[in-house]
């Protein structure tokens, strides 16, 4: 696994992404499907949860098409760059406005998309297929959903993820599930 894993044919890549979107994303947009369901006809929430899901099955599509085998010192720099995003305006807009109401799953799913993608990246650079860091990042996905935003939380996590960067460019893979 890591950053050379090799992400299959594209009907295998994205049944595993969509699944493995499902069980990261889905979670996390609970509230806003529970308000939709409230809200609207009996097709409301699985319309609204099929358009998130379509935001990420585009992303899934993307991440296929631009997924090159990389080394250690690359997959090290998109973790830096992803703790650096984390603290970044721009993610806080995301992930504030990824907690209200809003009508359109694929608009809610975009603001998500702009608070998860640096954790996303995280993910595609060592490894979308480790267990290990899907579940990391599906954690820290979910709680980025559910929880204000707060410099004590939000402030570790960056830095965090800038020391794990640093030390995957540094390292030649003593990290599980990173190749």
């Amino acid at each position: 696994m890591g950053a050379s894993t090799d992400l299959g044919s594209p009907p295998f890549f994205l049944a595993a992404w969509l699944s493995m979107m499902t069980a990261m994303m889905l979670p996390g947009a609970l509230p806003a499907l529970v308000r939709r369901a409230r809200t609207g006809s009996v097709f409301a929430a699985p319309r609204f949860a099929g358009s998130y899901l379509a935001v990420w099955t585009a992303v899934g599509l993307v991440a296929y098409t631009v997924d090159r085998p990389h080394g250690t010192a690359l997959a090290g720099a998109l973790t830096v760059a992803a703790g650096v995003y984390e603290l970044t305006p721009l993610k806080r807009r995301c992930r504030l406005r990824c907690r209200e109401d809003v009508e359109s799953g694929s608009r809610f799913g975009l603001a998500c998309l702009g608070s998860s993608i640096g954790l996303m990246i995280v993910l595609l650079a060592v490894g979308v297929m480790s267990l290990l860091w899907m579940g990391i990042v599906a954690v820290l996905v979910v709680a980025q959903k559910l929880l204000p935003p707060r410099p004590l939380l939000d402030i570790p996590v960056a830095l965090a993820l800038v020391g794990i960067g640093i030390a995957i460019a540094a390292a030649t893979s003593s990290i599980p599930g990173i190749t």
